[in-house]
């Protein structure tokens, strides 16, 4: 036999495993600080795990799980999502019975036959958090500060955005789904296949579709779903908001998430970035306070969250490519007059590259009219000047080069920087 990977199926090999497990370790350790703890989960569930908890209206169930019958006859599934056997575990463990509040996390591999593309194949890893037994508005706006907090930690919050809905709950949805229907069936031929599909199923993940014609279709829709919302929904979805004000959390609101699982209530979410293409979600969650019932439970409200650790480390990289990247790293010049200061020169450049900085000075001692041309040529944004004269008073100059002002510092200003912009702060 030819020895080769299932397709859509990738092996992690070093150094990605020590970035994979070192972002987990990350995101493990915020959670923490909120008072969560890990749960592992099977990555077999009996099959109806799934069918109970997401729905069998959701693309998942209907045609991305990977389902068999087991030599005893049962239908099992290997997991797509681990908010179902989380739930499973919660019921099953009388873990309600422990505390009013059960603070959860989770992270592993999951599997979904999907197509695969950058960003998304048939088998990724998540971690996710879910809190069980707060209805209050409160507890959303607190895992989505903790979400928020791991998103400031990773170093990526200039990169994404927090984009926020309510769906109200099934009855306002219900109303919401028929004002759907009226409006979408007569357009029922210009919808790609799948939502045309969807039409019948669940008209609500027409919202999300990305194909050009279906946003174009769904751009013109003259409702929202808030219109459809219950004053108790609305009430929450305006406390929710309150609170992430409160703690300076920025985020839009995006009529159009709907989330693509049956258990959803009231509020959604999703972190999206704009630098991976149509795969633009790194985490998505919501609040769920029917899950635990239906899935034969007692009545739990509950909300939580999934990070696609993939998608994080695609990020990332992007993000270091980028800073890396040829033209991208702003230049610093040392000019140095005088052989002692070309010997401290050589120093002062070596222990700013160990800050990640990129720093050019001259080998050979030439005169400052020379080196201030070539730090022009080469389009240094800074120029640190250091002379015998300045070394013994313990000083540098500083210069920017595009604005020609120019200003001394004490030496000992080299050893704080920590890259270039403390440059650009100090003149």
């Amino acid at each position: 036999m030819k020895a080769a990977r299932l397709h859509g199926f990738k092996d992690i090999l070093h150094p990605e495993t020590d970035k994979l497990r070192l972002v987990e370790s990350k995101i493990k350790e915020v959670f923490e600080r909120f008072g969560f703890s890990e749960i592992i989960i099977p990555i077999l569930e009996l099959s109806e795990v799934y069918s109970t908890g997401l729905g069998n209206t959701t693309d998942i169930i209907q045609k991305e799980m990977y389902t068999f019958e087991t030599k005893g006859g049962e239908w099992v599934s290997m997991r797509p999502e681990g908010t179902a056997g989380v739930v499973r575990a919660f019921i099953e463990h009388s873990l309600y019975r422990k505390s009013p509040v059960t603070k959860l996390y989770y992270s592993g591999e999951m599997f979904r036959h999907e197509k695969p593309q950058e960003g998304r194949q048939r088998s990724f890893n998540q971690i996710g958090a879910e809190l069980f037994g707060s209805r209050d508005p409160l507890s959303d706006s607190e895992i989505i500060a903790m979400l928020w907090l791991t998103i400031t930690e990773l170093d990526l919050l200039e990169h994404v955005q927090l984009e926020l809905n309510s769906i109200g709950k099934p009855a306002e949805r219900e109303r919401y789904k028929k004002a759907l229907l009226d409006f979408l069936s007569p357009k029922k031929d210009s919808l790609c296949e799948n939502c045309r599909n969807r039409l019948s199923t669940n008209p609500l993940r027409i919202l999300d579709c990305k194909t050009g014609t279906c946003n174009e279709i769904v751009s013109h829709i003259p409702f929202l779903v808030r219109d459809y919302l219950s004053e108790q929904s609305s009430n929450h979805m305006d406390a929710l908001t309150r609170f992430l004000g409160e703690k300076s959390i920025p985020y839009r609101l995006n009529p159009r998430i709907v989330r693509g699982l049956d258990y959803y209530t009231d509020t959604v979410f999703e972190i999206t970035t704009n630098e991976l293409g149509s795969q633009n979600a790194v985490a998505a969650g919501g609040r769920y306070d029917l899950l635990v019932e239906r899935m034969g439970g007692p009545q739990t409200p509950a909300v939580g969250f999934a990070i696609g650790l993939e998608r994080v480390l695609l990020l990332l990289e992007k993000m270091r490519t980028r800073r890396n990247s040829p033209g991208k790293k702003q230049l610093v010049s040392i000019i140095h007059i005088g052989e002692v200061a070309r010997v401290q020169a050589a120093k002062m450049a070596y222990d700013l590259r160990k800050k990640g900085m990129k720093v050019e000075t001259e080998y050979e001692n030439k005169s400052l009219k020379s080196q201030m041309r070539k730090a022009n040529r080469t389009g240094a944004t800074h120029s640190i000047i250091v002379g015998e004269d300045e070394l013994r008073k313990k000083i540098f100059s500083l210069r920017n080069m595009k604005t020609g002002k120019e200003k001394s510092f004490p030496l000992e200003k080299l050893a704080g920087l920590r890259g270039h912009g403390d440059l650009r702060k100090l003149i």
